[in-house]
């Protein structure tokens, strides 16, 4: 391990070790699944050091769900020879589930004309489907069961619109579709797609028709195998080894058939990479059914489930030294606030980019509260520390010249860290244009330039307390600065900044 992943590391095993810390509420016995770098006898659970690993990052893609799908993970799909594994949240009718339909109804015909033409036997191909919620009614009536529950085959076309259970057999392709999900509102939420247990991709979109901004990561290596174990404790305990494959050829997912109806985005940027070895951290973030609601203003904000992701996240913003940058759908999580704060007040510079308006609903219901009133919170309270920092104590003084090299030493204080934050909104010049993202759904944090976390889950309450979540930390300065560069330029006409410290607005 490099000494700088060590660095993060070392916090994030404390945190995870010692459950009674004062950031995090102790949720050992009902972490679905469970991560801890230790345990005892009468304690189940997978090791925490399972999830420390290296990957080879092959590309990175930003756009819509549509054009993710149709450019990157569909071809991939196209090339399984013995299993694909799409693990989704929201499945609904969209451009993304009819271009998938098309897909694998095309691979059963394919092999189908194997299956005619061979005189071996062909192998069947394993393909599992598993997502969270699809319906209202789906949601309300679901077993109550880590189970799940398995839609049989005569619903495959008519209920999911996939192709008919017929045709897939006639191509000798073995498919399950499951569902999980616990009321009153824990979703399954982490996005990710295997092929024959050798490369992966990552995407913050779901199989839906929202033309949000998306990204996803594409990688290969062990970080693959540690997926693998998140699925298997997750998604099916029974996970049959895969037989040998005699071809072993690298798999090519840049083939694009011309059948395919590939979707294009304004917003589509396309990073091809080949970076090998990369320090990485698989951060699973464990269901729970416990929101810890507190009602009344008075009551102090409860402290987070005890999970990989969660930890992760505060030990970055705690560890950060000169830069935050955070983009996310939502920002209702007081953990992330506070944290936020903090590194302001170490002289932090953080840039926050979310949206206005979006999912309300899901925000009162979840949260009780809204990412615009959370925003206006932050930033009284970043006023108030720019008030108080001027009557800083001689030990915190002193603490802060130790530890921060951004520091006024004419007034003898840690200067604070600039803030901004800003909306995400459509280019002006492409509105009506078709697959122009409307909302930013990208889940992306980068600290110091070095550390970056992909995935699922967003800075708000609901992906810190209920939601099942999935991110992927690398440490990478090269990365970091392909991811930083290609958001800036799809977001250079697609924010609205709401508030910059030092502006004479703020003054």
């Amino acid at each position: 391990m490099s000494a700088a992943l060590e660095a993060f590391v070392a916090p994030w095993r404390y945190h995870l070790d010692h459950n009674g810390d004062s950031k995090f509420r102790d949720t050992r016995k009902t972490q679905f699944p469970d991560y801890y770098h230790k345990h005892s006898a009468t304690t189940q659970g997978a090791d925490a050091d399972t999830l420390i690993t290296t990957s080879h990052i092959h590309s990175f893609q930003l756009g819509t769900g549509a054009s993710i799908y149709t450019q990157a993970i569909l071809p991939a799909i196209l090339q399984a020879r013995r299993e694909i594994i799409l693990v989704t949240c929201f499945w609904a009718k969209s451009d993304t589930l009819t271009a998938l339909c098309d897909t694998i109804a095309q691979l059963a015909q394919e092999r189908e004309r194997l299956i005619s033409q061979s005189e071996a036997p062909i192998a069947p191909l394993r393909i599992r489907i598993c997502f969270s919620s699809r319906s209202l009614f789906q949601k309300l009536f679901h077993p109550n069961s880590r189970d799940g529950y398995v839609y049989p085959p005569h619903t495959w076309h008519s209920q999911l619109g996939l192709p008919a259970a017929e045709a897939l057999r006639a191509g000798a392709i073995d498919l399950q579709v499951k569902t999980l999900f616990f009321l009153p509102f824990s979703v399954m939420h982490p996005k990710f797609v295997v092929i024959d247990r050798q490369r992966a991709w990552l995407p913050s979109c779901n199989v839906s028709w929202e033309p949000w901004l998306e990204g996803c990561v594409d990688i290969s290596g062990s970080a693959v195998s540690s997926l693998m174990h998140f699925y298997q404790s997750v998604w099916e305990s029974d996970l049959p080894v895969l037989p040998a494959d005699s071809d072993t050829s690298p798999l090519s997912p840049e083939i694009l058939p011309s059948w395919l109806n590939v979707i294009q985005s304004p917003a589509s940027r396309f990073a091809p990479l080949s970076m090998d070895a990369i320090p990485t951290v698989l951060l699973p973030s464990s269901h729970h059914q416990n929101p810890c609601f507190r009602p009344f203003p008075w009551m102090d904000d409860p402290k987070p489930p005890l999970t990989p992701l969660n930890v992760a996240v505060s030990c970055l913003l705690d560890m950060a030294h000169h830069s935050i940058y955070i983009q996310t759908p939502n920002l209702t999580s007081a953990s992330v606030m506070d944290g936020i704060l903090q590194a302001l007040g170490r002289g932090v510079h953080v840039t926050i980019v979310t949206g206005k308006n979006m999912m309300l609903v899901e925000q009162i219901v979840t949260a009780g509260t809204t990412t615009s009133r959370c925003l206006k919170s932050l930033i009284r309270r970043y006023h108030h520390l720019k008030g108080s920092s001027s009557s800083l104590t001689q030990p915190q003084v002193d603490d802060a010249l130790a530890t921060n090299p951004d520091v006024d030493l004419e007034a003898g204080r840690p200067r604070l860290g600039r803030l901004r934050i800003a909306y995400f909104r459509s280019d002006a010049l492409a509105k009506g244009v078709s697959e122009e993202p409307v909302q930013s759904h990208l889940k992306l944090t980068i600290v110091d330039d070095e550390y970056t976390i992909l995935g699922s889950g967003n800075m708000d309450r609901a992906s810190w307390f209920t939601s099942q979540e999935l991110g992927i930390l690398f440490r990478s300065v090269q990365f970091a600065n392909v991811l930083s560069s290609n958001a800036n330029d799809v977001l250079k006409m697609r924010t609205d900044t709401i508030y910059e410290s030092g502006r004479a607005r703020d003054d």
